[in-house]
């Protein structure tokens, strides 16, 4: 309905938005930067973030750059299954058919990441979702899981995704093993007032608008009411598209995004 109205090409702010079309935000740049060192270095990455924040998409991009010929991706996110699900979902990204037994698991996976290292000349990149609701055996099953000749050697590229919280419990002693052992580290920062105003504009203009569609007091209510997450802002900013060609707004106000922030309960 607001297409039509706002003479919009598609809709604004999809999830299957391409990584070339990215609006380049400081914490974007910056964890793909943290994201290509790790790249070159090996070894073990930390992206941690709010909901909303932009992890998934920054990762995404990040796979996305990788030659297939030189890279093998792994993606679990944790809540798929339990922890022996998880083993046998590496085991199978593997190419490997998973063993019944932890121990004979653990060991069938690393020497599948060495055969794909070694013979292959390919790098297994293991991207690890959603691992703030990993249980503390599970953690520091990571840390010998990822231990390749007595820690002298990273033939994989492993990512820790999770919310902020996943880092204090990283801090804990007995995660010690395993937080020593990551080589970059990154947290996502909200956007600031003026990049929530440019990112609004940028994916208005990329679903095709010709012309401003809100007004600066508009924008400054959203970056107000969404503290800078992009996913609170993609919920405002459709919701006051919503609102504003049912009301036949020509151009959206504050009033309108109020009534978008009231229906969104934020």
């Amino acid at each position: 309905m607001y297409k039509s109205f706002y003479s919009l090409a598609k809709e604004p702010f999809s999830k299957d938005m391409r990584s070339t079309d990215a609006f380049l935000s400081t914490s974007y740049q910056e964890a793909l930067n943290g994201l290509e060192y790790l790249q070159k270095s090996k070894g073990i990455g930390l992206v941690i973030g709010d909901p909303g924040a932009g992890k998934t998409f920054t990762i995404r991009s990040f796979k996305d750059s990788l030659n297939p010929a030189l890279y093998h991706v792994v993606y679990f996110p944790l809540s798929t299954g339990g922890v022996m699900d998880f083993y046998r979902g590496l085991a199978y990204g593997l190419g490997e058919e998973p063993k019944f037994r932890k121990v004979d698991l653990f060991r069938q996976i690393q020497q599948g990441i060495e055969r794909m290292d070694q013979e292959q000349k390919i790098t297994p990149v293991f991207i690890l979702d959603e691992m703030h609701m990993a249980k503390d055996a599970f953690l520091q099953d990571l840390a010998i899981l990822f231990n390749f000749q007595m820690d002298s050697s990273n033939p994989f590229i492993l990512i820790l995704a999770g919310l902020p919280h996943l880092k204090t419990r990283l801090n804990l002693n007995h995660h010690r093993p395993l937080a020593q052992r990551i080589v970059m580290r990154y947290q996502f920062q909200p956007l600031s007032k003026d990049d929530v105003h440019s990112y609004v504009e940028h994916q208005l203009k990329l679903a095709g608008a010709k012309m401003p569609i809100f007004t600066s007091s508009a924008l400054e209510a959203i970056a107000l009411r969404s503290q800078g997450w992009p996913r609170i802002v993609n919920t405002l900013t459709i919701n006051s598209l919503l609102y504003g060609a049912q009301l036949k707004k020509e151009q959206i106000d504050e009033e309108i995004v109020q009534m978008a922030v009231e229906e969104s309960g934020l």
